[in-house]
């Protein structure tokens, strides 16, 4: 990768919808090269995709969760399993340490979240903080680069 791909990357990042001709015009590039960039950039899944963020609040998930499972009861594939079926579970990260699991849930009410926090309960232990403000949402993520 060099610096033209990464300034590919922040593009796409900053704006997922920018179309292969206001790429190239936005970095000096031929059309064709921006393509055969782009191309390259997937094959190598360094750009696993292109998705919308989606505001949870204007969908009505008032409530960001973060979840902490540890002491877990059944097995971790198991456990995995049953995770990849609760549709308010929104990222799942197996870490090391203390904590099995950090899960990211996104829930609409308080009753809700109950709801969820109940269906994991018998999984092991949940300890579950509410997120009041995210300071940092999402951050634009390039590689290092040696010139």
């Amino acid at each position: 990768m060099d610096k033209m791909d990464c300034d590919i990357l922040k593009l796409l990042q900053d704006n997922g919808r920018m179309t292969i001709s206001e790429l190239s015009k936005e970095l000096a590039l031929s059309r064709p090269s921006m393509s055969e960039r782009l191309v390259r950039l997937q094959e190598k899944g360094v750009i696993e995709g292109f998705t919308a963020r989606v505001s949870l609040k204007e969908i009505g998930k008032d409530i960001l969760l973060l979840i902490q499972v540890s002491g877990l009861k059944v097995t971790l594939s198991d456990f995995e399993e049953v995770i990849k079926d609760e549709a308010e579970i929104i990222e799942c990260h197996r870490v090391t340490g203390e904590v099995s699991y950090f899960l990211k849930a996104a829930v609409s009410d308080v009753n809700s979240m109950r709801a969820l926090i109940d269906r994991l309960i018998p999984y092991g232990t949940i300890n579950t903080s509410t997120v009041l403000n995210s300071p940092v949402p999402y951050r634009t993520i390039l590689p290092d680069i040696k010139e």
